[in-house]
């Protein structure tokens, strides 16, 4: 089973969770409404993912960066082309 690594760089408070864009070193920038206060952004990004990618959300763990902007995430199931349907354009 493929794992899709991301490195996700986290904008908090924001008025609505959504995908911002694929900046140009790779990284998914994500607003997101949770605040950067007892996990709450990180969970949010952890539900967002989930739904997004149509996995449960104990396939998306965090592995670095839980008091950073800059995270990373393991995905489960999940490879580069699924991101890539994500963030293009239907």
């Amino acid at each position: 089973m493929k794992n899709l690594s991301l490195t996700v760089k986290v904008i908090p408070n924001a008025p609505k969770t959504e995908i911002v864009c694929l900046m140009d070193d790779g990284v998914l920038k994500i607003r997101v409404r949770g605040a950067p206060e007892k996990g709450k952004a990180n969970q949010e990004l952890i539900d967002f993912l989930a739904d997004r990618f149509h996995v449960q959300k104990v396939d998306v763990r965090l592995i670095s960066g839980a008091t950073s902007r800059l995270k990373k995430v393991i995905i489960a199931g999940k490879s580069d082309d699924d991101l890539q349907r994500l963030i293009s354009p239907s």
